[in-house]
């Protein structure tokens, strides 16, 4: 027993698992083309979603002084153009947030919850379905091939019924983060502690987020699951979080991987205003579905990492029974 314990293979680290899932894309130009093709659809909303997204980004400060908490709201503006005569002073109405940002949130909120949704699902669940059988073929497939088979309408619905649980909770996340922020600024707001304000808020974001992206890799599992499997809605759920178990702190990692590349990416387009020029936030969709395609290959690698360790726990719980009777 205790020879064929020290055969066992070691779990993969975060390294391993991102360095097999960029070897596997990098060696598969038909799967490169294919994800690309695939996500084509997914890429052009995309780009819409981020110019209206990183608009609002920029506008942030403006928008929370608008709130109704803030005292400094006033109706109106005053803007100084100098002109051959002199200065002259323009009295200019001040922004709303209910007429000038709140139809934008409503538009971004039902492009991220419905078209968004179900095209980055199908470009997940192609991905998943072309990568494993890539995987099981000995790393070949004709474009011809991957076509043929890239859409299966019952993995797709019974995957869809399990993205639905992922959206409900990521989107009770991304709801909570200014929620917990916004509270934080309502208790302190009053006694002028602003260091206690954000020390407050930096430990409860930063908890938040741990916890988020610690969830995040049990639904990607579902969906994996989903996928390869057949598992669907809280079956998978429950298949994933099993798989799961022992193995949090490198579901975290990986997400936190896949979190802060597509931050990077994000901010430095923010900061380079791409969003204004046209071709930057082009670059930066592009780059940020090749990091997308990676997540799900590496969603993947995870997934079969961890059922190998559950499957090899179980028979060595099985030898030791029957050794004890």
């Amino acid at each position: 027993m205790e020879s064929e314990r020290e055969q066992v293979k070691p779990n993969k680290g975060i390294f391993d698992i991102l360095k097999e899932a960029l070897t596997f894309y990098v060696k598969n130009i038909n799967f490169i083309i294919f994800t690309c093709l695939t996500s084509l659809p997914f890429f052009f909303l995309m780009v819409y979603f981020e110019i209206l997204f990183q608009k609002i980004m920029v506008e942030t400060p403006e928008i929370i002084s608008l709130l109704p908490f803030f005292e400094k709201n006033y109706a109106y503006v005053y803007v100084s153009e100098i002109d051959s005569g002199g200065v002259m002073h323009i009295e200019m109405p001040r922004k709303s947030f209910s007429n000038d940002y709140l139809p934008v949130f409503i538009k971004l909120g039902l492009i991220y919850l419905v078209p968004l949704h179900v095209l980055e699902l199908c470009s997940a669940v192609i991905t998943m379905d072309s990568a494993s059988k890539l995987k099981s073929e000995e790393n070949y497939r004709c474009l011809k091939d991957m076509f043929k088979s890239s859409i299966d309408m019952s993995i797709m619905k019974g995957t869809f019924i399990t993205s639905l649980y992922k959206l409900f909770w990521s989107t009770c996340f991304l709801i909570a983060f200014p929620w917990i922020i916004s509270n934080c600024y309502m208790l302190f707001r009053d006694f002028g502690y602003y260091i206690v304000f954000s020390v407050i808020c930096l430990v409860a974001f930063t908890k938040l987020l741990m916890v988020y992206l610690e969830w995040s890799a049990i639904w990607n599992m579902s969906l994996v699951i989903s996928v390869l499997e057949g598992i669907y809605g809280v079956g998978a759920l429950r298949v994933s979080y099993f798989f799961s178990r022992g193995n949090q702190e490198r579901g975290l990692l990986l997400m936190f991987v896949f979190f802060v590349l597509g931050l990077c990416l994000r901010l430095s387009c923010v900061s380079l205003e791409c969003y204004k020029r046209g071709y930057g936030i082009f670059l930066q969709i592009g780059l940020l579905t090749v990091v997308n395609t990676l997540k799900w290959v590496s969603c993947m690698i995870y997934f079969y990492d961890c059922k190998e360790m559950k499957m090899e726990k179980k028979v060595d719980e099985e030898s030791g029974k029957d050794l004890a009777k």
